[in-house]
């Protein structure tokens, strides 16, 4: 077993290595970005070593500067975690040059899966099912849109390098392929340096289940059974569990059975997943299945598979690279019970998921899971740590485990109820509702339920007055904090012969709040609310609401959702009146990759006006009403949270022009 090894990756996944390396009694060196040079994960390892500025191509993509700490350091071995460098062939060929060990496969293996359409020919040479399609080296557009016509619409249109969503298009119509093929090469050039692409069959109803294998240096391979991985949002997972909700018997046994076809087919040694699309149009069948690509690494879900097979998959890597044999055999792996893996991110779930930033002035997490429940909870930060724009926004891992679906599913909502983050844009609200949506409790899950239902799912009922009550009560000053061992913390209101009335002024989105807070004869708070709420209500102290200050805002948390309320600086001067109404700001730091009109262009609401690259998506901005243009933004650019990035021409200027 090695001694010393070192992290090249960061955030949760660096933390979720290193526990384990640490019950091994294994030392870990961690490397870090500027952005990440206080992060836990850097905290939490033995050695850290900065390798570069916070853009992932000048740090954690860089496999020099890695290596050359794995050296440095003594380490005899790199994990690469997920993501970054975890798939790149060459950085292995470079770990092993140095005369170190890659926590992994061989070059050899990743460069065989991972361009998804040699990959595919492969499987189809191993016997393995694959999705009817064109995977070939053409790529001339005329070639592709024949090639969709044959297959019949709708289609797939898929980056042959990476994943996550990354890349992909769905084409409804031949009139659509041209700009779905610019705009997924464009994404795939921008996230995986290839703008190669294939195209594949659309299934009607699908089901993304994938098989979790293992393989050592001496021949053995296992599969640790399913998880389905249905429940996506732009291509990308938000709620996984294991077992697939439905499997049978037959269709559980052809599945593994390819999968570690698949997996020895190429001498697979390491920790990998064969993903597989499954048409559900006619219930689950063995022959209704297709190999769709595999990932040569640890997956961000791994933990339902831990939970369901009692096995550590980070231990068996360290083991298995180590030069050990498996540690079970496949009859020595067992399924016992259900668990599900929810992805907290700092995202806007209302507005298409658009990726926040922001600062986690206050974080809690369930502190035990429900009777009959065990949970575990893979983050890679804390209380006052920054969400970077540099990097992925997921803040944790919400995992439960129980004795069957149903208990798994109430012992994850139970556990996303308890959740409390305040300071950035949130989707735990969000989670909540598609846990508790009829389809997902029943299992009919396919990979367009959540496109189905998103209205639904990203709707937030407006505050209640209670929870204003409680905002204004908490801007007040008035205690509200829950009793601690304090005797100052458990004092109601108090005031000579009369209550005194503190006025406060509070801000939900673009409402303003007026509320005067009293304090009754027998000690309890009165809230009295202006309209739009017309409101009073009485307060008892020892029923504190759950919320957290923070500057300048306050929160007020009900079950999964957080209400946050800007509390207005009464010294501050507006600026209200230098918000420009007729321009659009950038909701996010990113890259102007597109610009789509012009100065002069008159545009009508929502059309497409640019494309920003933020977080390694694109996202459209479009133009909120009819307008004409007075200044865009240039192509290239790269701008901040707030820059503007189109303006107008006013109203009065703009019919002028019209008439002229």
């Amino acid at each position: 077993m090695f001694s010393k090894i070192l992290i090249a990756n960061r955030g949760e996944i660096a933390c979720r290595v290193i526990r384990t390396a640490r019950k091994m009694s294994v030392h870990t060196v961690a490397v870090y970005s500027d952005a990440d040079a206080k992060a836990l994960h850097v905290e939490m390892a033995d050695e850290a070593v900065h390798i570069g500025a916070s853009p992932v191509g000048e740090s954690y993509l860089r496999g020099d500067r890695i290596v050359a700490a794995a050296l440095s350091t003594g380490a005899q071995a790199i994990h690469p975690g997920y993501g970054f460098l975890s798939e790149n062939p060459d950085f292995v060929d470079q770990v092993v040059a140095a005369g170190l060990t890659f926590i992994g496969p061989s070059a050899a293996s990743i460069r065989a899966m991972g361009l998804k359409d040699a990959a595919k020919r492969l499987m189809e040479k191993a016997g393995v099912p694959v999705v009817p399609g064109y995977h070939g080296e053409a790529q001339e557009i005329v070639l592709l849109a024949s090639k969709a016509r044959e297959i019949g619409y709708p289609v797939l249109i898929k980056a042959r390098a990476g994943g996550g969503g990354k890349g992909m298009r769905r084409v409804e119509h031949p009139d659509d392929f041209s700009e779905a093929l610019s705009s997924a090469r464009r994404e795939a050039k921008a996230a995986f340096g290839d703008d190669r692409v294939l195209v594949e069959k659309y299934v009607d109803k699908p089901r993304h289940i994938e098989v979790q294998v293992f393989g050592d240096n001496f021949g053995n391979a296992v599969h640790l059974h399913e998880r389905d991985c249905s429940a996506q949002r732009r291509h990308q997972k938000v709620i996984e569990e294991a077992p697939a909700p439905g499997m049978t018997p037959a269709l559980r046994k052809a599945m593994t059975e390819a999968a570690v076809k698949a997996a020895k087919a190429i001498g697979y040694s390491g920790a990998g997943t064969i993903e597989f699309i499954v048409d559900a149009s006619q219930g689950l069948k063995a022959d209704r299945f297709w190999f769709m690509e595999m990932n040569t690494r640890l997956q961000v879900e791994h933990p339902v598979t831990e939970m369901v097979t009692g096995t550590d998959l980070v231990e068996w890597q360290l083991r298995v690279a180590s030069g050990e044999k498996l540690p079970k055999t496949q009859s020595e792996i067992a399924l016992t019970g259900h668990a599900f893996e929810a992805r907290i991110y700092a995202e806007d779930a209302a507005k298409g998921f658009l990726p926040a930033t922001g600062t986690l002035h206050h974080l809690k997490f369930p502190e035990a899971a429900p009777e009959g429940a065990t949970m575990r909870v893979e983050t890679g930060v804390r209380a006052g740590d920054a969400i970077s724009p540099y990097y992925d926004p997921m803040i944790a891992k919400l995992v439960v485990h129980a004795k069957d679906r149903q208990a798994a599913l109430e012992a994850l909502g139970a556990a996303l109820s308890q959740t409390e983050i305040a300071g950035s844009t949130v989707n735990t609200g969000f989670l909540a509702a598609l846990a508790a949506d009829p389809d997902f409790c029943a299992g009919d899950v396919d990979t367009g339920l959540i496109g189905r239902h998103q209205a639904a799912l990203a709707e937030v009922a407006p505050p209640s007055g209670e929870i204003v009550s409680a905002a204004a009560l908490a801007a007040s000053g008035a205690g509200v904090s829950p009793p601690s061992n304090d005797p100052w913390s458990s004092l109601s209101g108090y005031a000579h012969f009369h209550g005194v009335a503190r006025r406060t002024r509070l801000k939900f989105g673009e409402t303003d709040i007026l509320a005067k807070v009293s304090v009754r004869p027998d000690g309890r708070f009165q809230v009295a609310l202006d309209a739009p709420y017309d409101s009073t209500n009485s307060h008892d102290f020892r029923a504190a609401p759950r919320l957290a200050r923070w500057p300048g805002h306050i929160t007020v948390f009900e079950g999964a959702v957080g209400y946050t309320f800007a509390v207005p600086d009464p010294l501050a001067r507006s600026d209200d009146a230098a918000a420009a109404s007729g321009s659009l700001r950038a909701p996010m730091p990113g890259l102007v990759k597109l610009v789509r009109v012009a100065k002069g262009d008159a545009v009508i609401k929502g059309q497409p006006l640019l494309i920003l690259e933020a977080m390694k998506m694109e996202h459209t901005i479009a133009a909120p009403h009819d307008g004409v243009v007075a200044e865009i933004a240039t192509e290239g650019a790269q701008v901040t949270d707030g820059t503007v990035l189109v303006r107008f021409v006013e109203e009065q200027s703009a019919q002028t022009a019209a008439a002229g």
